[in-house]
């Protein structure tokens, strides 16, 4: 601000800050601990308001009161009937999670992840049948069936082997013997 007879802007972002001109400038001791009468008010006016507004301060300081006994009264029959802080929390958590499964984001969400279930469910479903068909393929070709009866030629082998090798180790009167166990893994 470049005079000090310039007038002041309220709406200006630098309200209520004073130029380096009215730094200077004595403040009135007595006017600074009242406000302003804002114009067209008169002094009765003024006093009335005062009044009503000093009547409105002490009917709250009541109303925080009166508050503040039914709390305590409030708390008390809570304690009578046994209800906890853990009893409202739990209902509070309740409340809240009924609230969240109406919302039309929870169930728009819920729908989404059920048709993205099932197609996923499809799709594997669809790769199950698949190597199903091909395992199945490959057990009717020629080299598995040739695989197969190799391996059913040497189990055959390894099992009779072992039957002929373990008759001999048994005792005539069978005491303390077990039978033979047919551990082969096919």
């Amino acid at each position: 601000m470049e005079s000090a007879s310039q007038d002041i802007n309220l709406n200006s972002p630098n309200k209520g800050l004073l130029s380096d001109a009215m730094t200077d400038v004595p403040v009135d001791s007595v006017a600074s601990g009242r406000t302003s009468v804002p114009e067209g008010l008169t002094l009765a006016e003024e006093e009335e308001l005062r009044s009503e507004l000093a009547k409105v301060e002490e009917e709250i300081g009541t109303l925080r009161q009166v508050l503040a006994a039914k709390e305590r009264h409030c708390g008390e029959l809570k304690r009578k009937l046994g209800l906890t802080p853990l009893d409202g929390l739990k209902q509070n958590l309740s409340k809240s999670w009924h609230d969240v499964q109406v919302s039309n984001a929870y169930k728009k969400t819920q729908e989404t992840l059920s048709q993205a279930g099932q197609k996923t469910s499809a799709a594997l479903s669809n790769v199950g049948s698949v190597i199903s068909r091909k395992l199945g393929d490959m057990r009717n070709s020629a080299t598995f069936k040739s695989f197969e009866d190799r391996v059913g030629t040497i189990k055959s082998r390894v099992v009779g082997s072992r039957e002929n090798s373990t008759d001999g180790l048994h005792s005539p009167s069978g005491a303390g013997d077990k039978p033979p166990q047919d551990n082969a893994p096919f």
